[in-house]
């Protein structure tokens, strides 16, 4: 009998904005790839993640596919015998006009976005949302509520963040971790600035409600936070501000402001009322650790690797 034999595994650099070493450690682009790459590995494929400084000029000669993780900055692929595949996963309003058309496959965390972009672009934008770790972002990571009962986790970005500071302006206690808040809160409210990646689950898995928000661009774009994403998948409740297709991705179990009761109902007395129950919210982490795992997304980038390259 005939047996079809297993293709020949590609090699991969994922390339990240990101720099190499401790200052990278707090950019999600660099978790964002390690995830990416342990799921190619998962798949049979060998695979690696490129940093800022290396860029495109360390993706190897022999390297079949390079996936650009486009956010902060534009990389120009080095044209040659690889697939140059872009996926564009922060900052949109930084693509410009004539960078698409370089990759061989474009793309992007948003469906909205990848919609009005692809004739823009001339070229077709497959959306491809962001994605969680089920292997380590799990419901099992912590006894629910056995942690901060508020949590946000992220820096400043300059700015005193609107979901933090309207948490604060209505009285609550929010337990803040990130970098840069020293600017816009007193010693004492800051919990930290750094959240091992390795412990974000059982942080997101105990805290009472997670608080999320997004750059604006990025929330009239329809580029959902990968936050939503890892909570979701530790069943945790979650608060956010609106975003451009978010019911689509994750129906009505994760809250906004916009409908929610009001915050501080929300986050205190009306808690029960304002937030899916438990069995609501297990039910979600077991579809998006379905749908929305990185090894689902590593999945569509091989198929359509290979079938750039022609390769079965």
């Amino acid at each position: 009998m005939f047996r079809r034999r297993a293709p020949k595994p590609m090699t991969w650099s994922v390339v990240v904005a990101a720099p190499k070493g401790p200052d990278g450690e707090q950019w999600g682009d660099t978790w964002f790839a390690a995830d990416l790459v342990d799921a190619l590995t998962r798949a049979g494929e060998e695979a690696r993640v490129v940093f800022r400084g290396g860029g495109t000029a360390e993706a190897r000669e022999h390297d079949d596919v390079v996936v650009v993780l486009r956010g902060l900055r534009r990389f120009v692929p080095r044209r040659g015998s690889a697939t140059w595949l872009l996926w564009v996963i922060s900052h949109p309003e930084l693509v410009e006009v004539d960078e698409p058309g370089q990759y061989d496959g474009v793309f992007a965390a948003s469906e909205h976005w990848s919609r009005g972009q692809s004739g823009e672009f001339g070229v077709p934008v497959t959306p491809l949302l962001q994605a969680t770790n089920p292997h380590r972002f799990t419901p099992d990571a912590a006894e629910p509520d056995t942690g901060d009962d508020l949590l946000f986790v992220g820096s400043t970005r300059g700015e005193f963040r609107p979901i933090v500071r309207d948490s604060l302006a209505a009285g609550l206690d929010v337990s803040v971790y990130g970098v840069g808040w020293q600017d816009f809160l007193p010693p004492e409210r800051i919990r930290g600035e750094f959240i091992p990646n390795a412990e974000l689950p059982a942080a997101y898995a105990a805290a009472g409600v997670v608080l999320n928000d997004h750059w604006p661009d990025m929330a009239a774009e329809g580029f959902l936070s990968n936050r939503l994403f890892d909570a979701a998948a530790c069943g945790a409740r979650i608060l956010t501000d609106p975003a451009a297709g978010l019911e689509d991705v994750f129906g009505d179990a994760v809250r906004t402001l916009a409908s929610a009761p009001s915050l501080l109902d929300a986050l205190t007395a009306d808690r029960a009322a304002a937030f899916p129950d438990r069995q609501a919210r297990l039910d979600l982490a077991a579809r998006v650790a379905r749908d929305h795992s990185f090894d689902a997304r590593a999945t569509v980038l091989i198929e359509r690797a290979r079938e750039l390259r022609g390769r079965s």
